[in-house]
């Protein structure tokens, strides 16, 4: 399954991704606004210079049975920018796909953000300083978190063949790269 593959093959990308937005003072509440600032404006530049690369790099097949027009995500962390006050940027860095698999691959990182956004946005809202902030990025899914992750592991088991593998997940590490190096 290459859900599993991709697991096992990007961990040390996860746990990078994690250090660089301290979430572990997600969790001891001790993140403080700055904190999300920095996390919102990294996945902001991630979303600008992939999301419509990724979704248009998926054939209708894809398109179609990932709900796509479900999984838009840009204009909700916009709306997270704005509320913040924070002044859209731009990266040094450019990000391109090769393939679909490499979009799929990508789509896996997104995908795998929103469910551990969901996480971040119920902690956060117990935490003290955070009673105004509304999560539109990370709670795009709200009780469909589950489902929707559940939906888009399974459609890329069922859809990848096991030779392609290789290709989705470096489409995820050129995801993860950009995302790293995106300040």
């Amino acid at each position: 399954m290459v859900s599993e593959y991709l697991k096992k093959n990007t961990a040390a990308y996860h746990d990078a991704a994690e250090k660089l937005f301290n979430s572990e003072k997600i969790f001891n509440k001790t993140f403080s606004l700055e904190d999300y600032k920095k996390i919102i404006n990294t996945n902001y530049l991630m979303l600008l210079h992939s999301e419509n690369k990724i979704f248009s790099s998926l054939s209708e097949n894809f398109s179609e049975k990932l709900q796509l027009d479900e999984r838009v995500k840009l204009p909700l962390i916009e709306k997270d920018l704005e509320s913040l006050a924070l002044k859209n940027q731009t990266v040094s860095h450019d990000f391109d796909l090769e393939n679909e698999h490499e979009a799929l691959g990508a789509m896996y990182v997104i995908e795998g953000s929103t469910l551990g956004g969901n996480v971040i946005a119920k902690q956060l809202s117990k935490t003290e300083g955070f009673d105004d902030i509304t999560f539109n990025f990370f709670g795009c899914y709200q009780e469909n978190t589950g489902p929707m992750w559940k939906n888009f592991k399974e459609i890329l088991d069922n859809e990848v063949a096991e030779e392609n593998y290789s290709k989705v997940l470096t489409g995820a590490k050129k995801l993860y790269t950009f995302l790293l190096n995106v300040n």
